[in-house]
């Protein structure tokens, strides 16, 4: 068994593990946030056709490079083109077409005047200096292209792409299966929220925690419920969770007490065991094994620190199953606007929040950094990273930070 792995060297083994990909064919009104299955070309160009950016008159430059205020160009008008509609007929020498916002510019046309820089009647525009060639028209393919690779394989489907996707007249799109991700919360002492507490029992609030980050990242998450502290209570529904499911986690029992019964549940279920513990803090107490090829994550019963072990160590590894090819989340430099008192023996992680200040990218700590707070992952789109055997830092060190999607609602508990 291998034990006390660094984080890094712990993802590159769960990122290794053989995994079935899953394709499915989608509405793209609901592929909002899905991972595309496939490379998008563009097969129409957008726009399709040469259209006019705003209502006014479309001609032949050449016909006003004589114009001036006191002398202006007069052209007949000899259609008008509503977006919608094409063109009835060529604009010849000393004539205009009236066209409206996203109509297509007829023959013989190379540049668009607004209304509001003529002067006209029903039948003729008057303009009143030279105009240029090739202006004012957006140009077909002008925004995309034909034959340029519209998306990646991979790449996750956002309120943009989905526009692009519906510019090429597509209905459906091919997209990852979403991996079913089971949590099994194991613990004698745990409460579902919703019924009285009983002496000596606690709310099970790291299976809500853990669901909103679950399907935060794309998992399609299941509730294995809480099982009690017996390793074959415990190894008999994670087998159960592992034969519906791309991905278990559990949490409860990861370290070494007399309760902790998540490795002897993995060695009563007949598990592969891949790794035990990392050096990280908090969340260091992971256990991962597979059982029929099915991953599983043993986190800490502590909910901050099982939220830490997923980010960091289970996050990757969704990405993986979701279809993603970026499997890291984005990382940046940031200040530390407060010192780090303490020495870090292994990797630490930090929960805080950005500021901007005077150009500058600061790191701003929570208050409550401890395994079992919850708190503290209000507010918190950023995990600094201190590294392993690091001495105290001061105020403007420069260090690592994962960036995380904003969680909603400011903290509000404790200082600010």
């Amino acid at each position: 068994m291998r034990k006390e792995l660094e984080v890094r060297e712990a993802a590159e083994l769960l990122l290794n593990l053989h995994i079935e990909e899953k394709t499915e064919e989608i509405p793209v009104s609901t592929a909002l946030g899905r991972v595309l299955g496939t490379d998008l070309r563009t097969e129409i160009p957008f726009p399709p056709f040469n259209r006019s950016p705003f209502d006014g008159y479309a001609f032949c430059a050449a016909d006003t490079k004589e114009a001036r205020k006191d002398a202006p160009a007069v052209l007949k008008i000899n259609q008008e083109i509503p977006a919608g509609h094409l063109p009835q007929r060529e604009v010849g020498n000393g004539f205009a077409a009236k066209i409206l916002t996203g109509a297509p510019i007829p023959d013989g046309a190379d540049t668009v005047i607004k209304f509001e820089d003529t002067e006209f009647s029903e039948a003729e525009v008057r303009i009143f200096a030279p105009a240029k060639p090739d202006s004012n028209i957006v140009r077909a393919g002008e925004d995309v292209p034909a034959g340029e690779l519209l998306a990646a394989r991979g790449s996750v489907v956002s309120p943009a792409l989905m526009g692009l996707i519906a510019s090429q007249g597509l209905g459906r799109v091919l997209v990852y299966c979403r991996p079913v991700v089971t949590v099994v919360n194991t613990g004698t002492e745990l409460v579902e929220p919703g019924i009285p507490l009983p002496p000596g029992m606690i709310y099970n609030s790291s299976m809500m925690t853990l669901r909103g980050f679950l399907e935060g990242a794309g998992a399609d998450f299941r509730d294995g419920g809480i099982v009690a502290d017996d390793e074959a209570l415990i190894a008999a529904r994670v087998r159960e969770a592992a034969a519906e499911s791309e991905l278990v986690i559990t949490t409860g029992g990861a370290s070494v007490g007399d309760y902790d019964y998540a490795l002897r549940a993995a060695e009563h279920a007949g598990a592969e065991i891949l790794f035990w513990k990392i050096r990280m803090k908090p969340g260091g107490s992971i256990l991962a094994y597979t059982i029929g090829g099915k991953p599983v994550l043993a986190l800490s019963g502590n909910p901050g620190a099982a939220v830490l072990g997923l980010l960091r160590l289970g996050l990757p590894f969704l990405r993986k199953l979701s279809g993603r090819t970026d499997f890291e989340p984005e990382t940046c430099e940031v200040y530390l606007r407060k010192e780090m008192k303490k020495d870090n023996p292994r990797l630490r992680l930090v929960r805080g929040y950005l500021e901007i200040e005077d150009g500058k990218a600061w790191f701003v700590e929570n208050e409550g950094q401890g395994g079992g707070d919850i708190s503290s992952l209000l507010h918190c789109d950023l995990l600094c990273e201190i590294p392993e055997n690091s001495p105290p830092l001061p105020a403007g060190s420069l260090v690592k930070a994962y960036r995380l999607q904003e969680a909603a609602g400011k903290r509000i508990m404790g200082k600010e």
